[in-house]
């Protein structure tokens, strides 16, 4: 058994339809192109990049410079530590022949 339309039901929608068209933002409109950069801009933007690659640069050589002194220093510790044993051990051992040789 087929229902009954209602009356201006089609309307009613195209209605809903024509507001939530509208209701929707318009698109955004179109963005100008870039302005052109004039050559001094460009050259100040390139001596920028170069002096930031510049001190990168330095960074990385204090980085390295930094590197060796702390293996230096390291060489250098475990030097001075063989020292100390071998001082020690000599101390010893020249204690131990002087008590043989009191008693």
């Amino acid at each position: 058994m087929p229902q009954p339309r209602l009356p201006g039901t089609p309307s009613v929608l195209l209605g809903a339809a024509l507001l939530a068209a509208c209701a929707t933002p318009p698109p955004p409109a179109p963005s100008a192109p870039p302005k052109p950069l004039s050559a001094e801009q460009i050259f100040r933007e390139s001596q920028g990049m170069a002096q930031l690659g510049q001190r990168h640069k330095e960074g990385e050589e204090m980085v390295r410079q930094g590197q060796q002194m702390v293996r230096d220093a390291q060489t250098q510790e475990a030097e001075g530590q063989r020292l100390i044993d071998a001082g020690r051990k000599i101390i010893q051992e020249s204690e131990q022949g002087y008590d043989a040789l009191r008693k």
